[in-house]
């Protein structure tokens, strides 16, 4: 997944970040913007779960949200 495309898209993404990471508040996604390490950082945080963790979450999430630009 390209987070650059993301990025340009996310307040499409934010719903589905919500979704999947429901500790994450409006505030943490607004935050975000799209910056794939600042998620990591946020689901770090809020999980207590380490780095590895987190970025294997962002990958499962890649896989289920493909994204192609239209």
């Amino acid at each position: 997944m390209n987070w650059d495309l993301i990025g340009g898209n996310w307040k499409q993404f934010k719903g589905k970040i919500k979704e999947q990471w429901s500790k994450l508040t409006d505030d943490h996604i607004d935050q975000i913007e799209g910056k794939r390490d600042q998620l990591s950082g946020k689901i770090q945080e809020n999980y207590g779960i380490g780095k590895d963790e987190a970025e294997k979450q962002i990958k499962d999430f890649e896989e289920r949200n493909k994204y192609y630009p239209p």
